[in-house]
């Protein structure tokens, strides 16, 4: 019989070994049994034994990273009370993953298995789940809404999606970069943090362009 440490231990090395190969290969490009093999697991059935099927391990991967970000969140939001200021709202947003990142050392490759995550439908709905349970992100998404120019709503949804994939793919490529040896264009994940929410606040508060006239 496998003792509680042991399993917790083995538990543990699948989500490393999983986290790894979906960020280098994408999801579905990797199977339990390959998971199962390169986590040294004599039985391939590891992987469902532990975490049943390949969305609750996608699920627990989130959880590995999400708890840690959600604190740090957290204690951001507090921290700015009900600042009228959009850079603030964005900063919370941007400035836990990276702080977060940071803490871990380099490699990482939650970025990029989250970009992967985000590119499938089926998966995707596994994020927003995950994430719409997290109170300080619902302060952010209203704290930054309070402190935006009326949008028409199909502007402020596009805006949405933009902001999502600049955030999802620019610490993905960082990422990346960092686990290559490859130049980046900023020196730390906080420098990186900054130049996001720049570009964020400037994505946020552009213009609208007038229709043109049928």
């Amino acid at each position: 019989m496998t003792s509680p440490l042991r399993g917790h231990a083995t538990r543990e090395l699948i989500l490393t070994v999983a986290e790894r190969l979906f960020a280098e290969h994408g999801v579905f490009a990797v199977s339990n049994r390959q998971i199962s093999e390169a986590a040294g697991q004599g039985n391939n059935t590891a992987v469902g034994y532990h975490f049943g099927t390949k969305a609750d391990l996608v699920r627990a991967i989130l959880r590995r990273h999400l708890v840690p970000i959600e604190r740090i969140r957290t204690r951001m939001v507090a921290e700015i009370g009900d600042s009228t200021d959009i850079r603030d709202w964005l900063a919370c947003l941007v400035f836990p993953v990276g702080e977060h990142l940071a803490a871990l050392g380099s490699p990482t490759r939650f970025a990029r298995f989250t970009s992967h995550v985000l590119t499938e439908p089926s998966l995707r709905a596994i994020v927003i789940e995950e994430t719409q349970s997290s109170s300080s992100l619902m302060r952010i998404v209203d704290g930054r809404n309070r402190c935006l120019p009326k949008l028409p709503p199909e502007v402020l949804a596009e805006r949405g999606d933009m902001a999502r994939q600049l955030m999802t793919h620019m610490v993905a490529e960082r990422e990346l970069a960092l686990a290559e040896g490859t130049p980046t264009p900023r020196a730390s994940w906080h420098d990186a943090a900054t130049g996001l929410v720049d570009a964020l606040v400037g994505l946020w508060l552009a213009p609208v362009s007038e229709k043109e006239k049928p």
